[in-house]
């Protein structure tokens, strides 16, 4: 399952380069960005709930792993730097810059202190840190979604590359991890704790 997984990202990877570097995605009517986001989400979520090898699979890597691809949140320091500059909103780049810059350090403490799971503090810790970045990236998507429909030369630069790998591939990724380890921690609740 390893390799699989492995091979679809990196196709998806690189058809969402080539979707960025080519330009195609620049000037999209605004419901595409939302649709790119949401669409592998649930897709993802399907295969969960359908597939007993996939599933088995996520209820068997480490928290760790999935916890580590939202050190990808890091991207918020750039918000902050074009808000600073005068290309992005401030609604969108401070409130998201600074909720996805919280959500990675914590990533890491919580990867660092609570991980593997022991016992119910670590439980919960985990489970505190996955409703934070939950909520904190439904409200980078609903801000950025709002402001693509009111203003959307605002949003332009998400439409261009590199920024544009953030709907087009990490942002469903953030937002479908939160979903699969909302299903860990649920598992592990009913087997340990």
């Amino acid at each position: 399952m390893s390799r699989k997984v492995f091979i679809i990202l990196s196709i998806w990877f690189c058809v969402a380069i080539l979707i960025g570097v080519s330009g195609i995605f620049y000037r999209v009517p605004a419901p595409f960005v939302p649709l790119s986001i949401w669409s592998p989400v649930i897709l993802t979520v399907l295969i969960f709930w359908s597939s007993n090898d996939f599933r088995e699979w996520i209820y068997e890597i480490d928290f760790r792993l999935l916890m580590i691809l939202h050190l990808t949140r890091f991207v918020g320091i750039w918000f902050l730097v074009l808000y600073s500059r005068g290309e992005f909103p401030e609604e969108f780049a401070v409130k998201g810059g600074w909720g996805d810059i919280l959500a990675a350090v914590t990533a890491i403490l919580v990867g660092l202190f609570f991980v593997p799971l022991k016992n119910r503090v670590s439980w919960t810790a985990v489970l505190v840190w996955n409703i934070f970045g939950f909520l904190d990236i439904l409200l980078v998507v609903a801000t950025g979604a709002k402001l693509l429909f009111t203003n959307y030369d605002s949003m332009i630069k998400l439409t261009t590359f590199p920024l544009n790998l953030l709907p087009l591939f990490i942002v469903p990724i953030i937002i479908a991890t939160h979903f699969l380890i909302f299903a860990k921690l649920w598992k592990e609740k009913k087997q340990s704790f």
